[in-house]
């Protein structure tokens, strides 16, 4: 076996944890494959018998290519206090891709990936590799051109933003189809009272700017507001199929037989407590929905 061959069979065996790290970095698998790829670019530039730890060096590329890209993302973004919903990852009802599992191992629902995209290139990547991959921060501290103790402080202000704004979900899926289904029907009838039993008094409703071509803002607060906002995308001619959405239930919405919307549900004692709405026409149209097939 030469060294490339040697190189590339080792990238392999990392490639699922690059995956993750740059998944939760950029809320986003497409631009995390490229990420995933441009690592594999750079090690292909170096000499690899300098490396004494691949899978550290391979981790921390991932990561600074992950961070330029996030970056970049933010500079560039027209209106700056948009919500950027994260790319959700579709599962069919009856099991989650094994492939994905890795990916969404330490339950990283949608609701957790919006709140990361609240937060600094540096405090996300201090938070994303300590407290999710154990990388020590005196490893983590060259990426984000700050000390250790600073980057500790960087992971801590992430950390309260990620536990102030998190809510734990019932565990239990059979529990959230129920409290999903009985929505749905609920919206489908025009049912608000219906509605009203089923959400959260302070649920919160989040959609990205594809969901303005029904009238919806971006971020809607409190059980009647979202109500009503059910009642009005129910009125329009689609079709609702039910799906796991990062791990939790969730819906994928077509209208004229394409995808028009992705929702993913936080629910806790039985009652919906948080809605996160995918609909960009562009970003929709690159995600792979093997649910469709």
């Amino acid at each position: 076996m030469d060294e490339r061959e040697f190189l590339a069979q080792h990238f392999e065996e990392h490639r699922t944890r690059l995956r993750a790290v740059a998944y939760r970095m950029l809320g986003s698998l497409s631009e995390a494959d490229d990420a995933v790829q441009e690592t594999w670019l750079r090690l292909n530039r170096i000499d690899a018998d300098e490396l004494e730890n691949l899978g550290g060096w391979l981790t921390t590329v991932v990561s600074r290519v992950s961070l330029n890209m996030l970056r970049t993302r933010r500079s560039q973004r027209e209106e700056p206090f948009d919500v950027r919903m994260p790319e959700p990852i579709v599962d069919r009802t009856d099991g989650t891709d094994p492939e994905h599992e890795a990916l969404l191992a330490d339950s990283v629902g949608l609701a957790l990936l919006v709140v990361l995209e609240t937060l600094k290139p540096a405090e996300r990547l201090a938070f994303v590799l300590h407290d999710m991959f154990a990388v020590p921060f005196d490893e983590i501290a060259p990426i984000v051109d700050r000390s250790p103790e600073a980057t500790r402080q960087l992971a801590s202000r992430a950390r309260r933003r990620v536990q102030g704004e998190s809510t734990i979900p019932d565990a239990d899926l059979d529990t959230q189809r129920e409290v999903l289904d009985a929505f749905l029907a609920a919206a489908r009838e025009g049912d608000f009272e219906g509605l009203l039993e089923v959400l959260d008094p302070d649920v919160v409703l989040r959609a990205d700017r594809g969901a303005v071509s029904i009238g919806a803002s971006r971020v809607v607060r409190g059980a009647a507001k979202v109500a009503r906002q059910a009642q009005a995308f129910s009125r329009l001619d689609i079709d609702v199929r039910p799906a796991l959405v990062n791990g939790a239930v969730g819906t994928v919405t077509l209208r004229e037989g394409q995808p028009f919307a992705i929702a993913g549900f936080t629910i806790r004692n039985r009652r919906i407590v948080e809605m996160n709405v995918f609909a960009d026409p562009e970003r929709l149209s690159q995600l792979d929905l093997v649910i469709l097939d």
